[in-house]
C-alpha cells in the first residue's frame, strides 16, 4: 500500500486546537490515572503509579535507530526516543536496566519536544516513543510543543501492547503509526512472565482500536512507513507466546493486511534462567514453524527477517 502524499495527523489537531485540549485532559486525567492497561488511578502528582513514574516523564535515550523493522529505519533511522519505567514486568526484557530499574533523568515535554525537532533535523524518517504507555501526558505535551515548532514526522507509538482505551482515545489523531506488541494469547503466561492478569483482552482490545485509528500500514514510493499498524510479535520456546492464535486473531479480526514482524531475537535476560523453558533461546525450527503459522493464518506483509538478527529496541 503506497501513499503518494502525506501530512502527520497532529498537524490538523494543531491548527484545530484540538492538540491543546488533548493534552489538558490527559494531565487531568493523572489525577486518577487511567493511562495504562493496569488503570492503577494513582494520583500521579502526589504518588507514583503501577508504572513506578509521576507526572514527568523519565527519559533514558533517543537517537537514529537503524535496527528497526525496515519501514521504519529506511536509509536514515527511526528517531527513538526510549522512555523508563514500563507498565509491564516482562521477566525476560533484553533492556531491563531501563524498564525495570528505571534508568533514566526526569525531563520536561519541551525538552521531549526539543529532541524531536533535533531527530528530524538529522534525518530521521519518524519520531519513535518506545515504552511511552505510562506517559502519554508529556509525549502529547511534547508533541504540542514540537508541532508549533516545525515538526512534520509521523510519530510512532511503539508499545508493549497493555494500552487503556482512555489512552488511545487521546491519541486519535495524533499518532500515525501504531507498533504495539502481541505478546501472549493466554493469560496464563502474560501473569507468570510479564506479572499481567489480562494480558490478551487488554491487548486485543488496544490493537483493535489502534487499527480503527490508523488502519493497515501505508508506505511512501521508498517504501517508508506513513502511517498504519505494525504489530510485532516476539517467539518464545516451546511456543509459549501462542503464535498460531495470535495469527488467526490479526488475520481474521484486524486484517489479513496486517505488517507483522515475527520476532527471532529471544534469548534468556533478566531473570529467565530463573523460569524454564526461558532459560533458553529459541530454536531455528521454532522460529520457522512460527513464521509459516503466520503465512497459514492469512498473514501475508511479513517483515524480512533472517535468523539471528536482533533488535535491541525490543523490550
Amino acid at each position: 500500500m503506497v501513499a503518494h502524499s502525506f501530512e502527520p495527523a497532529y498537524l490538523s489537531l494543531l491548527r484545530s486546537g484540538e492538540l491543546a485540549e488533548r493534552v489538558q485532559q490527559a494531565y487531568e486525567i493523572m489525577h486518577e490515572c487511567v493511562l495504562c492497561g493496569r488503570e492503577c488511578r494513582a494520583n500521579r502528582y502526589t504518588s507514583k503509579g503501577e508504572c513506578r513514574t509521576g507526572s514527568r516523564a523519565l527519559l533514558s535515550s533517543s537517537g537514529p535507530h537503524m535496527g528497526e523493522e525496515d519501514p521504519l529505519r529506511g536509509h536514515s533511522g527511526s528517531g527513538t526516543i526510549f522512555f523508563a519505567w514500563c507498565n509491564l514486568r516482562c521477566q525476560y526484557c533484553q533492556n531491563s536496566d531501563i524498564s525495570q530499574l528505571g534508568c533514566g533523568q526526569e525531563v520536561e515535554p519541551e525538552e521531549i519536544g526539543t529532541i524531536m525537532l533535533e531527530l528530524q533535523a538529522r534525518g530521521c524518517h519518524n519520531i519513535n516513543f518506545v515504552s511511552p504507555s505510562h506517559v502519554v501526558a508529556p509525549i502529547l505535551a511534547a508533541v504540542l510543543h514540537a508541532a508549533g515548532n516545525g515538526l512534520r514526522l509521523p510519530l510512532v507509538y511503539n508499545t508493549g501492547g497493555y494500552d487503556s482505551i482512555a489512552a488511545l482515545q487521546l491519541l486519535d489523531g495524533v499518532i500515525d503509526i501504531y507498533m504495539p506488541d502481541i505478546k501472549y494469547a493466554d493469560a496464563e503466561p502474560g501473569l507468570l512472565f510479564s506479572q499481567i492478569e489480562d494480558y490478551p483482552s487488554i491487548n486485543q482490545r488496544a490493537v483493535k482500536e489502534m487499527h480503527r485509528q490508523v488502519g493497515d500500514l501505508i508506505l511512501d514510493e521508498q517504501g517508508i512507513a506513513l502511517r498504519g499498524l505494525l504489530v510485532r510479535h516476539l517467539v518464545l520456546p516451546e511456543g509459549l507466546a501462542g503464535t498460531t492464535e495470535i495469527a488467526r486473531f490479526l488475520a481474521e479480526e484486524i486484517s489479513p493486511d496486517t505488517y507483522i514482524n515475527v520476532m527471532n531475537q529471544y534469548r534468556p535476560c533478566h531473570r529467565a534462567h530463573e523460569l524454564p523453558p526461558l532459560d533458553r533461546s529459541i530454536t531455528a525450527q521454532e522460529y520457522t514453524e512460527a513464521v509459516e503459522a503466520a503465512r497459514q493464518a492469512g498473514l501475508h506483509r511479513l517483515d524480512r527477517r533472517r535468523f539471528g538478527r536482533l533488535l535491541i529496541s525490543w523490550r
